[in-house]
């Protein structure tokens, strides 16, 4: 079965109905031509951005945009994505202590655990909703509550089973979204970062999905197959169960079967 970004699009709107565009992700190598209509921050919007930014115009605005070393506003983001140097600086904790960690060698140890780039392999992290998408995504990012996530995790499962493994440290996550998925080659659940829900407005009770291009074909096919096997979004209620009420709401059934049987 082949995938294009629309059958991908209208798999995830029929049985995740995500509150916000799925979205396509692409690193764009130096020299490749941009699509039409893309915007980029600092020439068309006046603004510098995070990477998170990036993501939520696509997935808010459903914009088409794309953030290279000119329009990136967040120091850590561009170390990481190879848009900058990485500095002794940050690499030895420095950006961590005393606001993530206790100490430098904390700090240190967490920005090991964070997935890089190397410097200057890309140009510019270009996104799309998907609906919109003209070109391949290396990776797609679902934004969702924690029961729409929990879909794409059984969908992910449905052909090999086992479990999905995901890691988590509250923040950089457009490494875990982007990076991690596209190294690993499987589905990552993110937990947004706390710089994600300032910068680019997440909210909380948002979660994401993020998986590799390759991965579409299997995610539509489970979708499918777990839906039928009657796992299903939103999340259908038992309902058949008789209500219990107040002993004062009851009073009124004794009455009416006091009065129906009579003296």
């Amino acid at each position: 079965m082949a995938i294009d970004p629309r059958t991908l699009n209208e798999a995830l709107t029929e049985h995740i109905r995500p509150e916000t565009f799925p979205v396509a992700v692409r690193l764009m190598p130096p020299g490749e031509d941009l699509p039409p209509k893309t915007r980029r921050p600092a020439h068309d919007l006046d603004i510098k951005v995070t990477i998170c930014q990036g993501v939520a115009f696509s997935r808010r605005y459903g914009w088409t945009m794309a953030v290279s070393a000119e329009d990136l506003s967040c120091p850590l983001a561009a170390a990481v994505f190879g848009f900058r140097p990485m500095l002794d600086y940050m690499a030895t904790g420095h950006a961590c202590y005393q606001m993530y960690t206790r100490t430098l060698d904390a700090g240190a140890t967490t920005e090991t655990a964070v997935e890089k780039l190397p410097y200057q392999a890309f140009e510019s992290i270009l996104s799309a909703p998907l609906h919109r998408t003209t070109f391949e995504p290396d990776v797609v990012v679902v934004y969702g509550n924690a029961a729409q996530v929990m879909r794409l995790v059984t969908a992910a499962l449905w052909r090999e089973g086992g479990r999905i493994t995901s890691s988590f440290s509250g923040r950089i996550d457009c490494s875990d979204e982007i990076i991690v998925p596209l190294r690993s080659q499987k589905p990552e659940v993110i937990l947004p970062c706390y710089g994600d829900r300032i910068f680019a407005q997440t909210q909380d009770h948002e979660m994401a999905f993020s998986f590799p291009w390759e991965w579409a074909e299997r995610l539509v096919e489970g979708l499918a197959g777990t839906h039928r096997g009657g796992v299903r979004y939103p999340i259908p209620s038992f309902l058949r169960y008789s209500a219990q009420f107040p002993a004062h709401y009851e009073k009124m059934n004794e009455l009416w079967e006091s009065s129906e049987t009579g003296p």
